[in-house]
């Protein structure tokens, strides 16, 4: 049986990089991988096991089966995205200097 294509195309390298880079960040919630790429929590699984070595996804899935943070039904009412004090000093054209 045929599966139905994605809308997604996983030839769009800078794409893939991001979806991977937000699947290991511990705050960002799967949810948010679909807002802005339309992609289920299945999906971003078979492009981690695709682009990753499979230690690699052993790891990954180790790190985020059952983590809170990753799974936006899972938090506490009224948590608020985390964002770093030093972030707001970060900007494009400056090098962050301390």
């Amino acid at each position: 049986m045929k599966r139905k294509s994605s809308a997604f195309n996983e030839t769009d390298l800078a794409a893939v990089d991001r979806i991977i880079e937000m699947a290991w960040e511990d705050r960002t919630p799967f949810d948010a991988i679909h807002l802005q790429f339309g992609l289920s929590e299945a999906a971003v699984i078979q492009i981690m096991r695709r682009q990753l070595k499979p230690s690699g996804f052993r790891l990954w899935r180790k790190r985020v089966q059952g983590r809170a943070t990753k799974h936006s039904a899972w938090r506490q009412p009224g948590t608020i995205r985390f964002k770093c004090a030093l972030q707001r000093n970060i900007s494009m054209n400056k090098i962050s200097k301390r």
